[in-house]
């Protein structure tokens, strides 16, 4: 047998008075429609922390200083299409600047949500990893 290589993802949490930012995916291929957090793979050479930050800072425009990050929830995932991915859900609720739509050619929108009660359309993967933090669950397994 070979050795599984995941895919390692990282996404962030922005709470702001019990709500959480979510961006609304378009023109990617991927969950268009759908509300996603800010997110991203971890690039060659990078932490998840500084992975978590640079996606941010790119799709909502915050910057997010590093002793803000913290780690919230992991999750390994097994995606529809059999891909295996952990992910690696962050959380900050401290931040410069005021988020953004930063990249309008992959997203429709950012909105604030309660985040105990998102909506319908949240993508599934983000929504299970936000429903394992709120529960104070530091692992997961999802769709094996």
């Amino acid at each position: 047998m070979q050795p599984q290589r995941p895919i390692i993802d990282v996404m962030l949490i922005l709470e702001r008075n019990s709500l959480v930012l979510l961006a609304e995916r378009a023109n990617t291929g991927y969950s268009d429609g759908m509300l996603n957090l800010p997110s991203g793979k971890v690039d060659e050479g990078e932490d998840v922390i500084t992975a978590g930050i640079r996606e941010t800072g790119e799709e909502v425009g915050v910057t997010v200083e590093r002793e803000a990050v913290r780690v919230v929830h992991v999750v390994h995932y097994l995606n529809p299409e059999g891909e295996p991915r952990i992910g690696w859900f962050l959380a900050a609720s401290e931040w410069s600047g005021e988020p953004y739509n930063a990249e309008p050619h992959k997203c429709a929108g950012i909105s604030w949500h309660p985040i105990n009660d998102l909506p319908e359309n949240t993508q599934p993967y983000n929504a299970a990893g936000i429903a394992r933090y709120l529960k104070g669950e530091p692992f997961s397994v999802l769709g094996w």
